[in-house]
C-alpha cells in the first residue's frame, strides 16, 4: 500500500494509476496526513449470464420453469 499526499499525487498520478493496473498496488491519498480517499484496482465484473463453472454438469431433464402436479408436493404442504 502506497500512502501519498494530495500534491504528490497530483505529481504522480500516472505513475501511481501504473502501480495500481500493473502490481495491483493500493494507494491511499491523505490531506495534512489524514486518509481521505483510496485508489484500488478495477476489478472486472463477469457476465452474468456465463455459465457458472461450478454448476455445468448440473442436468435438468425436465423444465423447472413447469408447476408442480399435486402429487409432486410434499404431503405436508398440499392443500386438503
Amino acid at each position: 500500500m502506497i500512502s501519498v499526499n494530495t500534491h504528490e499525487a497530483k505529481t504522480r498520478l500516472s505513475e501511481l494509476l501504473a502501480k495500481i493496473e500493473t502490481e495491483q498496488e493500493t494507494v491511499i491519498i491523505c490531506r495534512n496526513g489524514k486518509p481521505v480517499a483510496e485508489l484500488i484496482p478495477w476489478k472486472k465484473k463477469s457476465d452474468p449470464l456465463q455459465q457458472d463453472p461450478e454448476l455445468s454438469a448440473v442436468v435438468f431433464h425436465e423444465d423447472p420453469s413447469l408447476p408442480l402436479d399435486e402429487s409432486e408436493w410434499p404431503s405436508v404442504l398440499r392443500q386438503p
